[in-house]
């Protein structure tokens, strides 16, 4: 599971919906080095907060043997990135703010949100600020400037016979029905007590009277200060089957509310078709785009293992 650094940004983007990526809960962290890396180290805080983005099951035993693996892996992934930053700066690698402002701006753009306010928000539930946003994607930039320099910067090509047995293997199979989602998130504050639930709960009641009395989804959520975000079409076969089951008795613009740990969502079905895989001309840049990626992290993990030979790495976890 060496990949964690590209699991992390995919799962930051997907991660803003917590019914389909649950985080741990907000409990207080005492902090202390987990790892030394040469004259750096990592803390207990930086290796929670990538836990934040993707671990896979909110309230999961964090003494399990399977959690422990995951948090060891992420370590291992966090002192790579660490080795990685280091040898950037020994190169003089840097991004820009113009560079990174538009990194940004592509990140709300891909993720249907209107504006940093929103951002901010949505980065709120999951226990995170703008400013470290900013630096995970300034860091990975770097860091794909960095291989490409270290291994060269040779254009990848992928055959598009790959490109087609990719589609194939994952794409064809995705019949039967869709459904086109949004998803408010409406979550409690970090420790609630009992009464700032109840309080969460009358405010995610209000909204959904509005909403159904005939106010506009986009003044719902100026009103009462809500982000959302727009899942697209998913197959509906995917999805936990509860919110499945739910889904069937709406119709499409109708709004159902759903409670989990971290809070309540209202889930808006924007629209039912049945589902058909999507043309191969249609997906082949993203398929292309993906399996460039998968290349260039095996090239960095095979590159970092040159840093790691000569890096003083002590575990403390």
């Amino acid at each position: 599971m060496r990949s964690l650094p590209l699991l992390i940004f995919f799962c930051l983007a997907a991660g803003l919906a917590p019914w389909f990526w649950p985080c741990s809960g907000h409990a207080e962290i005492v902090d202390r080095i987990v790892a030394e890396v040469n004259n750096d180290i990592i803390t207990l805080s930086e290796l929670e907060q990538m836990a934040k983005m993707i671990q896979p099951q909110s309230g999961s035993n964090p003494k399990s043997k399977e959690t422990q693996a995951i948090k060891r892996q992420m370590l291992e992934a966090l002192i790579d990135r660490k080795l990685a930053m280091a040898e950037a700066k020994k190169r003089g690698l840097t991004l820009s703010d113009k560079e990174l402002n538009q990194a940004m701006e592509d990140f709300k753009k891909n993720n249907h949100i209107p504006d940093d306010a929103a951002l901010a928000r949505a980065l709120a539930q999951k226990g995170m600020t703008l400013e470290e946003l900013r630096k995970q994607i300034s860091d990975q930039i770097i860091q794909e400037r960095l291989v490409m320099l270290a291994v060269g910067a040779k254009k990848i090509e992928i055959p598009e016979a790959e490109v087609r047995r990719f589609y194939d293997n994952n794409f064809q199979h995705k019949t039967g029905k869709q459904v086109h989602l949004q998803v408010i998130n409406i979550p409690f504050p970090p420790g609630a007590t009992g009464e700032q639930k109840e309080e969460v709960q009358k405010k995610a009641e209000s909204a959904l009277k509005d909403f159904r009395l005939g106010m506009p989804l986009a003044q719902v959520l100026q009103k009462y200060s809500f982000t959302s975000q727009d899942l697209g079409y998913i197959n509906q076969a995917d999805l936990n089957p509860q919110l499945s089951s739910i889904l069937e008795k709406l119709r499409p613009g109708e709004l159902a509310p759903v409670q989990n740990p971290e809070g309540f969502q209202l889930i808006v079905l924007a629209g039912k078709r049945s589902g058909q895989p999507p043309p191969f001309e249609e997906v082949a840049p993203q398929i292309r785009r993906m399996l460039t990626s998968q290349i260039r992290e095996k090239q960095f993990i095979e590159w970092v293992k040159t840093l790691r030979e000569k890096a003083h790495i002590k575990i403390m976890l």
